[in-house]
């Protein structure tokens, strides 16, 4: 019987054969959600770990929480080595700031790309082309746990909608792209995600597209999707209110600003949503200068500890080194991306005590603990342990 990928032997009448058009696909088997997740299954403290953040996420999303929500890592993850070794590093200023920061790790595992480029570790685990899907898929979920068994929660982008089955629930924090902000395909796929979903305005710089994307996620949507157990299936999401719009700047320029701040507030205000707001200060609003997202955030910094609470959190790409390399490069430098360039680790961790310093200024100013102490209490009703208590 055929199937959608057969072309059956036709010819015309003149008894020529009718070739083939366009693109042709294999179909190559992959292991299930279901037995993936059987084989790398998701601990208690890992568990204990993502739902947790989750939960602390949104109380810090919605101003219930007063921390600034920091989500910190490399652009992609490309070496287990050096992933775990930042994590380490990541997880130890994180235990000490977290009374101001609720620090995310990125562990970006599919890439989008604008034209050809590494698609990242799920699509291409060798780095040579390879396209070892199967194996990319479970060393990513491999890595997601270990980082999140540590005690540190991981956030990634959903570019291919058939990976979250494999690795959602490894993940407290989800993003979808830029490139994808006005794709129907990921607004439905962030409607039934279980975890806060930010929403980058759209390469050309449009906000308006996240907004729409954030209020299309929030109401339910029904579409074709993989079930756990493999095979594709009807799937029905409840809408999910906790996304969230990311400025991340455009082909129009940065749109960190105070006054791009609350042109976006206003939008989401329009369109009945919550005015959260959380800022890239990699990409359009770095100019794709590493080295600037240091003044971004530091302009973050200055305006959080004068009291702005709309900006619910700030996105930083880093890596053990600086800059970034050829993923074809060999030897590779350890900890250094192979995508955009990131900041080093010792800015990093300069930052991350400048933001925690802004959001403690910011307490201060305005009621002293309150809301930090009323999260405590809640995650303690959620059997929730501080981080630092965390193994």
């Amino acid at each position: 019987m055929n199937t959608p990928t057969d072309t059956p032997q036709l010819r015309h009448r003149d008894g020529r054969r009718v070739r083939a058009t366009g693109g042709q696909t294999r179909v190559l088997p992959v292991e299930s959600p279901a037995e993936l997740a059987e084989r790398l299954p998701l601990t208690y403290h890992a568990a204990h770990t993502v739902m947790t953040a989750r939960h602390d996420i949104v109380r810090v999303l919605d101003g219930r929480d007063d921390r600034l929500l920091a989500i910190v890592g490399p652009c992609s993850v490309h070496d287990r080595a050096a992933a775990l070794d930042y994590a380490s590093r990541l997880r130890e200023a994180a235990a000490g700031l977290a009374d101001d920061l609720l620090v995310v790790m990125r562990v970006y595992v599919e890439k989008p790309r604008s034209c050809l480029g590494w698609p990242g570790l799920v699509g291409d685990p060798g780095l040579d082309g390879g396209a070892d899907v199967g194996r990319g898929l479970a060393e990513a979920r491999s890595l997601m746990l270990d980082i999140s068994e540590s005690g540190l929660p991981v956030g990634c982008e959903w570019v291919n909608p058939v990976t979250t089955a494999y690795l959602s629930d490894t993940v407290a924090w989800g993003s979808i792209g830029a490139r994808t902000a006005a794709s129907q395909v990921h607004r439905d796929l962030a409607s039934g995600l279980p975890m806060p979903v930010g929403v980058k305005n759209g390469t050309d710089g449009s906000v308006q597209a996240a907004v729409d994307a954030v209020r299309a996620a929030a109401a339910p949507h029904s579409f074709l999707g993989a079930s756990g157990a493999g095979p594709v299936a009807l799937l029905r999401t409840s809408g999910n209110p906790h996304c969230h719009v990311v400025l991340r700047g455009g082909a129009e320029g940065p749109n960190y600003g105070a006054a791009h701040v609350r042109r976006a507030a206003r939008l989401l205000a329009g369109a009945g949503l919550p005015a959260r707001v959380v800022v890239d200060a990699s990409h359009g609003n770095s100019g794709k200068q590493h080295e600037r997202q240091h003044a971004v955030a530091d302009d973050l910094a200055v305006r959080v500890a004068d009291g702005d609470t709309t900006v619910r959190g700030v996105l930083l790409e880093s890596f053990l080194a600086p800059g970034r390399q050829e993923p074809g490069g060999r030897p590779l430098v350890f900890g250094q991306s192979v995508t955009d360039a990131c900041i080093g680790w010792g800015e990093t961790a300069q930052l991350l005590r400048e933001l925690a310093g802004a959001a403690r200024a910011r307490r201060r100013a305005s009621c002293p603990g309150p809301r930090r102490e009323a999260a405590e209490r809640d995650s303690a009703a959620l059997g929730a342990t501080p981080f630092t208590e965390r193994t």
